[in-house]
């Protein structure tokens, strides 16, 4: 052994998951963590339906940054299914970084699960989000009457501001460990999990309301024969006829928007040119089928 090598830190690897409450920056920053486009982003609440996983890898670390859907209650199988990905990645990270938008309430919902992460000796950091909005980053952080032995930390997803002391508090907290993944590799959801995912962000940018929460999408074919083109067909996947003409729209205007708004995000994933077909397809009550819920991948 060399001495550069006796000085040297140990090789640190972990899971570092991102908890919180729905549209409260988990994916945005996931997205900034890893410097790539995994997690689908769009305004409306409880857009992340199951784990995406990011590796972060540098030198001397990995960083595993796990994004889950956000803390809410419900009763169908695929609310249940997105509750067991939140309980379950709190239990088997290395460290918990619970994230919080500072203009929103600190609840209950969210002081229990953070004392019970504390309590059970879990490393735990209290993020504050959005900290480029004035509204945000001039509230006070921890909460008041937030009484927790996390490390407060402020960060912006959109600008960058505070990554850096995130990623370190997270590594400083992680065991020691060989990379867990090839350091090349951005992910472990397969190509077509994530071609599904820019679908479906497609579909509820353009679908209003309710309607989005009920829709899902699964990819039928994806053929990369050629070197220049990816043939993909997805199925907008509804519960109900009505639904369906709503997706459809008047002429197939808006599922033509969908897919044109969804080839360009493809492109842009997969490198190279997409001829996507949509079809829209009826499946009285997926939501609520166990089955269904996980053949989808959202377990």
């Amino acid at each position: 052994m060399t001495g550069a090598d006796a000085i040297r830190p140990p090789h640190r690897a972990g899971v570092a998951a991102l908890l919180g409450r729905p549209n409260a920056g988990k994916s945005t920053l996931l997205n900034r963590l890893v410097g790539e486009k995994l997690a689908i982003v769009t305004p409306k609440p409880q857009t992340t339906r199951s784990r995406t996983l990011g590796i972060a890898s540098r030198e001397g670390a990995q960083v595993l940054w796990l994004d889950t859907p956000g803390l809410h209650a419900g009763s169908r199988a695929l609310d249940s299914a997105m509750a067991e990905q939140v309980s379950g990645a709190a239990r088997g990270c290395d460290v918990a970084v619970w994230l919080a938008d500072p203009r929103e309430s600190f609840g209950l919902d969210q002081r229990a699960l953070l004392g019970s992460l504390e309590a059970a000796g879990k490393p735990c950091l209290l993020v504050a989000s959005k900290s480029d909005l004035p509204a945000a980053a001039q509230l006070p952080w921890p909460p008041p009457g937030v009484a927790s032995r996390a490390r407060a930390l402020r960060v912006s997803a959109a600008t960058g501001q505070g990554v850096e002391a995130l990623t370190a508090a997270v590594i400083e907290r992680l065991p020691e460990s060989p990379p867990l993944y090839d350091p090349l590799q951005l992910s472990d959801r397969p190509l077509r999990f994530l071609a599904a995912e820019r679908v479906r962000e497609a579909a509820f940018h353009e679908l209003a309301q309710e309607l989005p929460y009920r829709l899902a999408v699964a990819i039928s074919e994806f053929d990369e024969s050629r070197e220049d083109l990816v043939r993909i067909r997805a199925e907008l996947i509804v519960e109900r006829d009505s639904q369906k003409r709503i997706v459809i729209g008047r002429g197939g205007e808006l599922v033509k928007r969908i897919g044109i708004a969804a080839r360009r995000e493809l492109e842009q994933l997969l490198g190279t040119r997409v001829h996507l077909e949509l079809w829209v397809r009826v499946e009285p009550h997926w939501s609520r089928n166990p089955a269904r819920v996980k053949a989808l991948g959202y377990v």
